[in-house]
C-alpha cells in the first residue's frame, strides 16, 4: 500500500479470469493496483483534496470549484457518523454543499426535551449543540446535504474502509500509480506464481468436483521474434538507411525523409512573465532550434520571429489573436505556425490553446514547457520539436523500403485507416463519447487525416462511420491520383464481446462508402481489432530478453493460448524503458484480402518503426497510436458538457448541488456529428 494525494491511497491485489484456448481453458493471473479511500475522518481526506494543511484556511475559502472537486470526490462514497445519539453505523449519502457556514444555515426547531415547547429558529452549530452535546470545532464550514435535506457536519463523518475510488485521477495521482504500479518482469513473475502457490486452487473442492486441474506453475507457450525493418531517412544522413536494433535509434547526423514547408510565417508565444523566462534565454533557444532543424533537413527561413510575452491571467484566446496578428506575411500567405510556451502543464491551458488554433485561428501550434528554455545543451529536446513541426507542416521524418512494402502490400495502392471510441471517464454521466478515424493519404502510411464524431454517452458503434471514410477514401485520391485497391482497417476501443457486432456494422458502412462512390468499386478490406487493455503477460525464459527482462522488440505468440474460435496473434513491438511490457493483442475480424497472419504480423510490425515523432518502435500500430491522439485532442474542440458539482438553488437558503443536469436529458440532446476543424488545418496532422 502507498498513499498518494488527494484523500487516496494506492492498493496492489491480482485480477483472475477464465480465458480459452486451442487446446486448454487457462485461468489468467496478474497484478493490478487501484487507488482507494483512505479511510478516517473526512476533513482530513477534504483538507488533502484541496491541498490545505491547516482546517482554518478554509475558511470562507469552499469556492463552487472547489465545491465541484468535493463533490467529485464524495460521489458513491460510503459514510458513516459517530456521536451521541447515533450508534454503529449509519450510512450518508451526500447530494451537496450547503452554501453557507454551519454557524448560519438555520432552521426552526422544537426541542423534545421541553413538553409544550415552541419552535425556535437555531443554527445547524447549535442544533448538534443542544440535541446531541457536541460542539463543532469548525463551524465555519459547510456542511454536507443528504436526504430529505437533512444535514451532516463534515467534521463528524468518517470514510469507511476497504471503498474503491471509481473517478479520474489527477496529474500528481496518475503519476503516482504509475510508480507504484511499475514492477520489473521478474518481480512481477514471482509475485504470480507466489499467489497461485499460496491459493493452491487445485486442491479446492470445488474445483475438483467439475474435474479441472489447475497447476501452480504458469504455462509455456512457442513465441518467434520477427525481424526489424529497415528504415530509411534523408539522402542528406551520414547513414540514410539502417536496420535498428532494440526497437531504437536517435535523430544523430540524420536528416528528414522528406522535409515539410519551409517554415516562414511563425511567431513564438510565451504565456509567462519575464523573470521566469528571460528574453535571451528566449532567443537562445529559438536560434538552438532554428540550427537543430536546419541541420535535421528541414528549412527555417526566418530564424528570429517575433517573441510575444502574453498575459496568463487574459483572455488567451484574445492572447492568441494577438500573437497571431503580430505575424508578418503575404496577403497570398498564411501565418504557419506559433511556438507557444507554457508555464507548466496546466491542461485546461493547453486545451484552450489547442482549441484556439484548431476552430478559430486555423494555424498549427508547437507547445512546450518553460523550464526547457532554461537548459544550455537541450538538442535533444530541439530534435524532437523539429521532427513534430516537419510532421505538421506536410513532412515525413522517416519511411519504410518501397520495395518492401510494395512487396508486403503486393503492389496495390492500400489506404490504412485507424479508428477508436473514448469514453468519459468513470463518474462523468451524460458527456458525449468521440469516436476518431484516421485515414492515410499516400502510399507508403506515413501521412495521414483525421476525422472526429460526437457519438451518444457510452456509444460503442460508430455512427457517420460511413461519411468519415468517404472524406478518407476522397482524401487518399486527391493525394495519390489513385483509388485504393486494398483497405486495412485498424479498429481500437472495443471489447471481445462485441466483436461480430462491431465487424457487421462497420464493415457494411466501408463497404457502403466504397459503393457510394462507384457503384462497382470494392476494395478488398482487412478488419482487425486491437486490444491494449488485457490482463495476459508474458516473461522470456532463459536469456531470450532483452536488457529489462522483457520480451524482445518483434517477438510473437500467435498459438497455444490464443481464441479458439478468431484468428489473433499477441505483438511485442516496442522495447519497454520499465515495468513489465503488456504485448498488444490483434484480432482478424475479417480479411478478403488473402493476407498470411505471417504478412499481416510483419506488416503491423514494421507499421510500428513509422510512427511519426519518435525515433523508437511503438507499442501500438500507427494508425490506432494517431486515433488516440485525434480522440485526445477532441477535449479542445468541446466545451465542458459535464454533470459536475454545478451550482444550484434550493427552496431554502441554498446549496451546491451533485447531481447537475440529468444525464438522460443530456443524452438525448447530444447530437451524433462530426466535428470540424479549421479547414486550413483539416487535411494536416495537426494532431501530432
Amino acid at each position: 500500500m502507498s498513499n498518494t494525494t488527494g484523500g487516496l491511497e494506492l492498493w496492489r491485489g491480482f485480477s483472475f479470469s477464465f480465458r480459452p484456448g486451442i487446446d486448454h481453458l487457462y485461468l489468467n493471473v496478474n497484478t493490478a493496483v487501484t487507488a482507494m479511500y483512505t479511510p478516517g475522518g473526512l476533513l482530513d481526506s477534504i483538507c488533502s483534496l484541496l491541498n490545505v494543511r491547516d482546517v482554518n484556511a478554509l475558511r470562507g475559502r469552499i469556492s463552487p470549484n472547489a465545491a465541484h472537486q468535493i463533490g467529485s470526490f464524495l460521489r458513491g462514497l460510503t459514510m458513516y457518523m459517530r456521536h451521541r445519539g447515533i450508534q454503529g453505523k449509519r450510512k450518508v449519502a451526500v447530494k451537496g454543499l450547503t452554501k453557507v457556514a454551519l454557524d448560519k444555515e438555520s432552521f426552526e426547531w422544537v426541542d423534545p426535551n421541553k413538553p409544550n415547547g415552541q419552535p425556535e429558529k437555531i443554527t445547524i452549530a447549535e442544533y448538534f449543540r443542544k440535541r446531541y452535546g457536541v460542539t463543532l470545532h469548525y463551524p465555519f464550514l459547510p456542511g454536507l446535504i443528504g436526504r430529505k435535506n437533512s444535514v451532516f457536519p463534515i467534521e463528524l463523518c468518517e470514510v469507511s474502509d476497504n471503498q474503491r475510488f471509481r473517478g479520474k485521477l489527477d496529474d500528481k495521482q496518475t503519476a503516482d500509480m504509475v510508480k507504484f504500479a511499475c514492477q520489473r518482469p521478474n518481480q512481477n513473475m514471482e509475485r504470480i506464481t507466489d499467489i497461485l502457490r499460496d491459493l493452491n486452487l487445485g486442491r479446492e473442492a470445488t474445483v475438483n468436483a467439475f474435474g479441472i486441474q489447475l497447476p501452480t506453475e504458469l504455462s509455456k507457450v512457442d513465441a518467434r521474434v520477427l525481424p526489424a525493418p529497415t528504415i530509411f531517412y534523408g539522402q542528406n544522413s551520414r547513414l540514410p538507411s539502417f536496420t535498428p536494433d532494440g526497437g531504437a535509434w536517435n535523430m544523430r547526423d540524420k536528416c528528414v525523409c522528406k522535409p515539410g514547408i519551409p517554415l516562414r510565417y511563425w511567431a513564438v508565444m510565451i504565456l509567462a512573465d519575464r523573470r521566469t523566462v528571460p528574453e535571451n534565454k528566449a532567443q537562445a533557444f529559438v536560434t538552438t532550434l532554428v540550427n537543430m532543424c536546419n541541420r535535421s533537413g528541414y528549412r527555417i527561413d526566418t530564424p528570429h520571429p517575433p517573441i510575444v510575452y502574453s498575459n496568463l491571467n487574459a483572455n488567451i484566446s484574445s492572447e492568441m489573436q494577438k500573437v497571431f496578428n503580430e505575424i508578418r506575411h503575404p496577403p497570398n500567405e498564411l501565418p504557419q505556425l506559433i511556438l507557444v510556451v507554457l508555464p507548466s502543464t496546466n491542461t485546461q491551458l493547453y486545451q484552450t490553446v489547442k482549441n484556439c488554433a484548431y476552430t478559430t485561428l486555423g494555424i498549427q501550434t508547437q507547445c512546450m514547457q518553460a523550464k526547457h528554455m532554461h537548459k544550455p545543451n537541450n538538442d535533444q529536446y530541439c530534435a524532437n520539436l523539429c521532427l513534430k513541426i516537419n510532421v505538421k507542416l506536410g513532412g515525413v521524418n522517416q519511411i519504410l523500403p518501397e520495395p518492401v512494402m510494395q512487396e508486403m502490400l503486393i503492389g496495390k495502392p492500400t489506404m490504412f485507416l485507424g479508428c477508436d471510441v473514448t469514453h468519459p471517464a468513470p463518474g462523468e454521466q451524460g458527456k458525449p463519447s468521440i469516436a476518431s478515424v484516421v485515414g492515410s493519404t499516400d502510399y507508403m502510411g506515413t501521412r495521414y487525416a483525421a476525422t472526429l464524431i460526437q457519438l451518444q454517452s457510452r456509444e460503442e458503434l460508430v455512427s457517420k462511420l460511413q461519411e468519415a471514410i468517404v472524406r478518407h477514401l476522397k482524401l487518399f485520391y486527391k493525394y495519390t491520383k489513385s483509388k485504393p485497391q486494398r483497405i486495412i482497417f485498424y479498429r481500437d476501443g472495443v471489447s471481445e464481446t462485441q466483436f461480430a457486432q462491431v465487424r457487421d456494422r462497420e464493415l457494411l458502412d466501408i463497404q457502403r462508402a466504397c459503393a457510394s462512390l462507384e457503384r462497382e468499386y470494392a476494395p478488398s478490406i482487412t478488419f482487425l481489432a486491437v486490444l491494449k487493455r488485457h490482463n495476459t503477460r508474458f516473461f522470456p525464459m532463459g536469456r531470450d530478453g532483452d536488457r529489462t527482462g522483457n520480451c524482445v522488440p518483434g517477438t510473437v505468440v500467435d498459438r497455444g493460448i490464443t481464441m479458439p474460435m478468431f484468428q489473433d496473434f499477441y505483438l511485442f513491438s516496442h522495447a519497454a524503458i520499465q515495468g513489465t511490457s503488456r504485448p498488444t493483442h490483434y484480432y482478424v475480424l475479417h480479411d478478403d484480402t488473402g493476407f498470411s497472419m505471417d504478412a499481416i504480423q510483419r506488416l503491423t510490425y514494421h507499421l510500428c518503426y513509422t510512427y511519426a515523432i519518435c525515433t523508437r518502435s511503438v507499442s501500438l500500430v500507427p494508425p490506432v497510436y494517431y486515433a488516440h491522439r485525434v480522440a485526445d485532442r477532441a477535449r479542445c474542440h468541446l466545451v465542458d458538457m459535464g454533470v459536475s458539482f454545478e451550482e444550484a438553488s434550493s427552496m431554502t437558503s441554498g446549496y451546491y448541488g451533485g447531481v447537475g443536469r440529468d444525464a438522460a436529458s443530456i443524452r438525448e440532446n447530444t447530437d451524433v456529428k462530426i466535428i470540424t476543424t479549421h479547414r486550413h488545418l483539416d487535411e494536416t496532422m495537426y494532431f501530432m
